[in-house]
């Protein structure tokens, strides 16, 4: 069986090798999916590959033997996935390794934006010392939560200590049982907009959620409310926000962006109100131990002729 990695070459290539060779014996470790390697792609059975690749319909067309794709990460959205279906590949991806990763920055960017801790640091660099601040408590506001999946679910867990009302909206509604253990109620989109404080995005990008916090949408959301997003860019319609930050009626804190690297010349990067990181939220170096952990035993189950796990290719299995 052949097996091939595909790992970018800013991560410890080696390092990984050995860890994964040490488990799936002549592993092809390659930077691009196609890649001269140890064979040729016509022979690839199993493609592992992380969220900076892109596997386009032409690529999965050349592996003629491809039964299955691991991705090393949560989003399988470079995939092409129609491509998959339609050659009966199996893809799963890994929904379980930084859930709580993600649940912790997103705390950490709420509390920042409400206490000013951009500013504060930058003006101490500076060597001023501020005697005042309009910061404020997390503590009575309502968070809403769009999308109570894994991660969704972890951040209500942690918010619960912080004394907040939790709101949130899924097509999907949560059993009463996980309603009440996480302390959350349930509104619709248009009733949770307008009541929350601070909006915390954990939706999947399709066609029905893209753009889903248009311009209409965001001018329903209060005056000084907050908008985090760790999820996609796409979930939300950029220039809308860009307006309702610059006139300081909202706040933004934004792991993602339409580019990536983004366009540092966005006037949004010098607004007040708004703070940005690199598309890290889900990667701490104990997250990606286990991303490596889980790709690696999800890849052994195939191996074995063991059904994988966490099939996003609209055949699911039907047992474990």
């Amino acid at each position: 069986m052949k097996i091939r990695a595909v790992i970018p070459g800013f991560l410890p290539v080696d390092e990984i090798k050995r860890r994964v060779g040490a488990l799936l014996p002549g592993v092809d470790v390659v930077d691009e999916p196609l890649a001269p390697g140890l064979y040729p792609p016509g022979e690839i059975e199993v493609l592992i590959l992380t969220t900076f690749h892109d596997l386009p319909a032409d690529a999965i067309r050349e592996m003629t033997s491809l039964k299955f794709v691991q991705v090393a990460s949560t989003g399988y959205n470079r995939v092409a996935l129609e491509e998959c279906r339609s050659r009966g590949i199996m893809l799963a991806n890994i929904p379980v390794a930084n859930s709580k990763t993600v649940a912790e920055h997103v705390i950490m960017m709420i509390l920042a934006l409400l206490r000013n801790l951009t500013s504060m640091d930058g003006e101490l660099r500076h060597g001023e010392w501020p005697m005042l601040t309009d910061s404020h408590d997390l503590a009575g506001r309502t968070v809403g939560i769009l999308g109570l999946g894994r991660i969704g679910k972890e951040l209500a867990s942690r918010l619960l200590p912080f004394e907040v009302a939790v709101v949130y909206y899924d097509v999907v509604r949560a059993s009463p049982a996980d309603e009440a253990r996480l302390g959350v109620t349930y509104l619709p989109l248009e009733e949770l907009l307008p009541q929350a404080d601070i909006v915390s995005l954990h939706l999947p990008l399709t066609e029905a959620t893209r753009a889903l916090l248009n311009t209409e949408r965001l001018k329903t959301m209060k005056d000084g409310a907050m908008l985090i997003n760790t999820a996609r860019s796409e979930l939300v319609d950029l220039e809308a926000l860009r307006r309702e930050v610059k006139n300081g009626r909202l706040f933004a804190g934004l792991d993602v962006f339409p580019t990536e690297p983004p366009d540092f010349a966005d006037e949004l990067f010098a607004t007040p109100g708004t703070l940005f990181t690199p598309h890290l939220a889900g990667v701490t170096m104990e997250a990606q131990a286990r991303f490596l952990q889980e790709t690696v035993k999800n890849v052994l189950r195939y191996v074995q002729g063991k059904e994988p796990l966490y099939r996003v290719d609209g055949n699911p299995p039907t047992g474990s």
